[in-house]
């Protein structure tokens, strides 16, 4: 029967004891969070949200002052709990003078992976990363790209059920990104879980299904990526729209761009959306479309963080 989490937690917590003062500073503060097998799941978060420490208690890099993470519904902490992963960290560091292709084979061997399996195994992930031309070079003359998709290879190569990956785009031109979500979406239907820690939001919201922002150290919000950018408000485009009538739209709030024919205005509701028509009819201006918008995930992501409500 398969377990129904890939990473469960309850009320984790883990807290730095600083050596001025003695301060104790939280890092993370009773963290409850439960990823589904199978999913494509982004954890996002500002700088010194907890974000890393919540991935170094999974892999038990760091141990929690309290609570408790589980794996597969075994704890963390057991080296049997994490011997499914796959983990790509976010600045890592090859021995450069592995080539690509020997590197592969050793972290592979270090994760039990057969010798015969290894053999078909390398080649294959040399090619699925784009390097198979590069499997004889030694790592210290690939660039930062490079370095990000032999690390993606490495952190498949032993067929992982749980791939976690910190920055898995960093320093990747938008090819390499567009390659890189492309082989993460062949894993789609395969019962790996991936799950990502990213600052880039365009990324999450185009490749993950579900998301968890962190603030301060705490859940600040959790759900379904097409829940969460959801409609949320509503957006006018006008001509012909004199200076009154804009001054008048400013003094209400409205969010107001200039487009390379008129403008376009946001609005929170309908409401002010039939108002600012009446204002820009009224002073002659011509309206060109109403429509619903959509919140984008970065728009989620710092109403979040200021501690505004979401949509």
């Amino acid at each position: 029967m398969p377990t129904e989490f890939a990473i469960e937690t309850d009320a984790l917590r883990k807290v730095y004891r600083s050596r001025f003062r003695g301060r104790e500073i939280p890092a993370v503060s009773n963290l409850s969070l439960r990823v589904p097998q199978g999913i494509k799941y982004g954890l996002l978060g500002p700088n010194g949200a907890g974000k890393t420490t919540f991935v170094k208690m999974l892999l038990a890099a760091v141990h929690p002052t309290s609570g408790t993470a589980k794996l597969f519904g075994k704890d963390a902490r057991d080296p049997e709990a994490r011997r499914p992963i796959g983990y790509l960290p976010e600045n890592h560091r090859f021995p450069t003078y592995f080539s690509g292709a020997g590197m592969l084979d050793f972290y592979a061997a270090l994760s039990g992976v057969p010798a015969h399996e290894r053999r078909r195994r390398v080649p294959e992930m040399l090619k699925l990363v784009g390097l198979e031309q590069w499997g004889d070079v030694r790592i210290k003359k690939y660039s930062k790209g490079m370095l990000q998709r032999l690390g993606l290879a490495q952190a498949l190569m032993h067929r992982p059920r749980l791939l976690i990956l910190d920055e898995p785009t960093d320093g990747v031109d938008p090819v390499g990104r567009r390659d890189i979500r492309e082989i993460l979406n062949g894993l789609t239907g395969t019962g790996v879980t991936v799950f990502i820690n990213s600052h880039l939001l365009g990324e999450v919201e185009s490749f993950c299904e579900y998301v968890a922002i962190l603030h301060k150290g705490k859940l600040a919000l959790e759900g379904k990526v097409s829940s969460l950018i959801a409609g949320r408000g509503y957006t006018v485009e006008a001509t012909q729209v004199p200076n009154a009538a804009v001054a008048e739209m400013r003094r209400l709030g409205a969010a107001i761009a200039m487009t390379t024919d008129g403008l376009s205005v946001q609005v929170g509701s309908l409401e002010e959306a039939n108002h600012l028509i009446d204002v820009i009819r009224a002073g002659g201006g011509l309206i060109e479309s109403v429509s619903n918008s959509a919140s984008s995930l970065e728009d989620v992501f710092i109403r979040t963080t200021r501690g505004e409500k979401a949509a």
